[in-house]
């Protein structure tokens, strides 16, 4: 390749993952979008590359003392990456913050509100720290600032139904006659054979909060007199107020349990102390400000005449319009961050970006468009552009069409996924790739059409009288035996009519939402689907040796990386260095273990196949139906031990639904599966839910993708809008009698798609 000019990125024989030694040069100051299947290596040159060596050099350039706060990056496997500018990654992981996080505290605009109450409210405090509900002089006392009361809910404690001795605490290591229930069972303060459902309320009080005096608890080594706490007491000292951090997910499971949430009876949810609610701007306190959707606060802001208060004001107007701008308006800035879908927290990361005055950036864009209802695309590519318009470089990975179409350079990458993709198959304009003989152009090309012949229904699932969030008492039945599509613009209440209610009142159904796979760094589709252990066992059945030999964690591992197929050397203040194991050639395991072979095969042979292959080396059946689990969501070609940590989102997000197929549930649930997923990519997932169909399950899929929503045999729309503005059911029927409908948005963009191709005009 001839010297990149200054005004392009260069990137020389990039080989991270499965890149296939690829040189590619990007324009500057220009919306270049990254197009191809899920795991044709998108990801691998777009944040793998490019925005981690940026980040890489950039963090460089800070001192010693700083670097020791930051993450340390490997330079990534290509010869060269050249002219490169400092880079805004806004991804799709999950926003986090804990539960004292908020769309407020996220966005920064409630310390602009903070600062009007303690400037212009009346009383006011004077200080902004006194309307924090994370400062001790802000917050509620009985909840610490929370909103919401966690504690001990004494009917999941114990069996009323029972007596002590019949074991009547249903709290793990209270079995009757054990150190723990001899506390109660042995305290003489209670008839052992007595039914709990009888006790006086006395007694119903000593058992859950009584104290003082002594118990003799009995153990094999002898006695020991223990201080009498009641149980509903101690389980709350020993478990809630402790740091839960280092417990196993398993354990907190076991402890949610026991427990009951509610909303704090002192500040009813507003998070702060009575001083602080006391201070009011034209009769509303602070708690009642951010309860109201943005785009009611707007207004609110507009009513604040005070001209010493206006350019405060003002200042906060303008940043609630840019959350409003990007179609979150229907949000509330008390709305908890962990509450946020991951389009819903992606689009508020970009609203710091917006104000920003800083030029000559690189934004590095994870699929903006996941969540986002057709009618919002046209927003999301408004603000793409006016980025790339005040002087930065945009890079966005995406599928939708409708941000494709307004690339100023596209880069398709495949031609399919995994160890069959990693090549560039094409560069150059939206209309030339239409053209294009790649599976992105094909997808472009094709015609879309609108189902006319429906399944029968076998049944119906009643939900009424729905009314969580926004939903206004809707009522509704979900067909039975067929596919039914959930729709809606972003916070119509499609979720919270399914999530909240639906799954509610049909808790048996499979449910597979959009949360993270929790993983650990040596977890692959093997260990994740459960194939290790029955693989294992078929290796120590053919080779005479213990199970646990064949496994990378164990005595099997090559003891040169431990396990893991590479060397991991870190210096302080060094980026780390991976390098190939040479004792394993990369394989992970000793010699001793790779010699021992299953008809052939060794472990590390079986690791490397793709799933495709693995299907037919293992025909035995409990092993076999797993692995076509992998093959029906589309994933064939991934190997058995990839790891997680390598796989895309699309990925991802299909074995988790694959894990969900070896389930017998008959309804499924699904959570905008189409996340990630490349048009090819739609049309196995279609072909899979056809197939559960067909097997007689119910399949209800809450979606934007609109040929989803044209393929459905039923569909349920919400809104009219988000927020306030919806929470009511607008349509039901099949997917052709939607495009009739005048009141739907999702009929308005199915009318366009049908008619064009495309929801957003060029």
């Amino acid at each position: 390749m001839p010297t990149a000019s200054p005004d392009t990125i260069r990137v020389l024989g990039a080989r991270e993952h499965n890149l296939r030694n690829i040189s590619i040069e990007i324009p500057k100051n220009k919306i270049t979008v990254f197009t191809g299947v899920s795991g044709s290596g998108k990801s691998s040159i777009v944040f793998d590359t490019i925005a981690l060596e940026s980040q890489r050099q950039l963090y460089a350039t800070f001192p010693a003392f700083l670097l020791n706060f930051l993450p340390r990056y490997e330079r990534p496997h290509a010869e060269a990456i050249e002219n490169l500018t400092a880079p805004v990654i806004i991804d799709q992981k999950a926003v986090g913050g804990g539960p004292r996080s908020t769309v407020g505290t996220m966005t920064d605009i409630y310390a602009l509100i903070r600062a009007l109450f303690a400037r212009f409210g009346t009383p006011s405090g004077g200080l902004v720290h006194e309307y924090s509900f994370n400062t001790p002089q802000g917050m509620c006392t009985e909840c610490d600032g929370l909103g919401m009361t966690v504690a001990a809910d004494p009917d999941k404690l114990v069996d009323k139904s029972k007596s002590l001795n019949e074991g009547a605490i249903l709290l793990p290591g209270y079995n009757a006659g054990g150190g723990s229930w001899q506390m109660y069972g042995s305290s003489g303060r209670f008839d052992p054979d007595k039914k709990l459902r009888d006790y006086t309320d006395a007694e119903w009080h000593e058992l859950l909060h009584g104290s003082g005096g002594k118990v003799e608890l009995a153990f094999d080594k002898g006695t020991w007199k223990a201080n009498y706490e009641g149980l509903a007491d101690k389980f709350t000292r020993s478990q809630l107020k402790r740091d839960t951090s280092a417990l196993s997910e398993k354990t907190r499971r076991q402890i949610q349990k026991f427990l009951t949430e509610g909303v704090c009876p002192a500040c009813h949810g507003a998070r702060l102390n009575p001083k602080a609610l006391a201070t009011k701007i034209n009769g509303r306190n602070i708690a009642e400000w951010t309860a109201l959707q943005i785009t009611d606060l707007v207004e609110v802001l507009g009513q604040v005449t005070d001209p010493a208060a206006q350019a405060l004001a003002d200042t906060t107007r303008v940043a609630l319009g840019r959350v409003a701008d990007i179609g979150l308006g229907y949000l509330s800035l008390d709305r908890a961050t962990s509450t946020l879908s991951g389009g819903e927290g992606q689009r508020l990361k970009m609203i710091k970006h917006l104000g920003s005055t800083l030029v000559g950036m690189t934004y590095i864009f994870d699929e903006p468009s996941v969540g986002l209802h057709p009618r919002d695309v046209g927003r999301l590519n408004r603000m793409l552009e006016a980025l790339r318009d005040k002087g930065n470089t945009v890079l966005v990975v995406e599928h939708d069409p409708d941000v494709i179409q307004i690339a100023d350079h596209i880069v398709d990458v495949g031609p399919r996924a995994g160890a069959h993709g990693g090549d560039v198959v094409f560069t150059g304009s939206f209309a030339e790739l239409r053209d294009a003989d790649t599976l992105t152009g094909q997808g472009l090309r094709r015609t879309f059409r609108v189902k006319q012949q429906f399944r029968t229904a076998t049944g119906e699932l009643t939900i009424a009288d729905a009314d969580a969030h926004n939903l206004k008492n809707v009522t509704v039945t979900i067909p039975t035996g067929i596919l039914t599509a959930i729709t809606g613009v972003a916070g119509s209440g499609k979720s919270s009519l399914i999530r909240d209610e639906f799954m509610a009142r049909y808790p048996e159904s499979v449910f597979v939402d959009q949360s993270a796979i929790a993983a650990s760094s040596r977890s692959t589709p093997a260990t994740y689907l459960g194939l290790m252990d029955p693989i294992r066992k078929l290796f120590a059945k053919a080779t005479g040796e213990p199970a646990g030999l064949f496994s990378f964690n164990s005595d099997g591992a090559c003891q040169e990386c431990e396990g893991r197929g590479v060397i991991i050397t870190e210096i302080a203040y060094m980026d780390p260095v991976t390098t190939h194991c040479e004792s394993c050639d990369g394989r992970r395991f000793s010699d001793k273990v790779l010699a021992l072979t299953l008809r052939g095969r060794s472990i590390a042979d079986v690791l490397e196949m793709a799933a495709e292959d693995a299907v037919e080396f293992f025909p035995k059946k409990a092993l076999n139906a797993k692995l076509r689990t992998m093959n029906e969501v589309g994933l064939n070609y991934l190997s058995l031990g990839q790891a997680m940590s390598t796989l895309s989102g699309g990925e991802r997000q299909r074995i988790k639904l694959a894990t969900q197929l070896q389930n017998t549930g008959s309804v499924y649930v699904l959570d905008e599966p189409t996340t990630g997923l490349h048009m090819s990519d739609v049309d196995t997932l279609l072909a899979l839910m056809d197939g559960l169909v067909e097997r007689g399950n119910t399949v209800v899929v809450i979606e934007h993708n609109l040929d989803v929503v044209a393929h459905a045999d039923w569909v349920i729309d919400l809104g009219p809008d988000g927020g306030k503005d919806g929470g009511e059911i607008v349509f039901t029927g099949t997917p052709s009698a939607l495009l009739a409908h005048p009141g739907s948005l999702t009929g308005e963009y199915l009318r366009r798609y049908r008619n064009g191709g495309a929801t957003v005009p060029a």
